[in-house]
């Protein structure tokens, strides 16, 4: 199987992944728009609406690393499972 071959799959995976951790968290955040009368920017304070979606989207990004890392690992083990190390 070629690299090109094998990349959609993979981002099929990694988004099956990120989707399935997403359902498993309960309290996950949406970004929040500062128009939406949000209590950070109905307070006039646009530093804890920017913190607070720095904060949201630093969870994102665990998550997608949280998918890219089960992915490899998954990988690794089919591949050794595929071919066997000689001792």
């Amino acid at each position: 199987m070629s690299p090109s071959e094998s990349t959609p799959d993979r981002r099929q995976r990694l988004h099956e992944l990120v989707v399935a951790l997403i359902a498993q968290q309960s309290d996950l955040e949406l970004l929040d728009d500062d128009n939406t009368g949000s209590l950070a920017a109905a307070k006039g304070n646009p530093a804890g609406w920017l913190e607070r979606n720095r904060r949201v989207v630093q969870r994102y990004q665990a998550l997608v690393r949280s998918a890219a890392t089960l992915d490899a690992l998954v990988e690794q083990e089919a591949h050794e499972q595929a071919s066997p190390q000689q001792l």
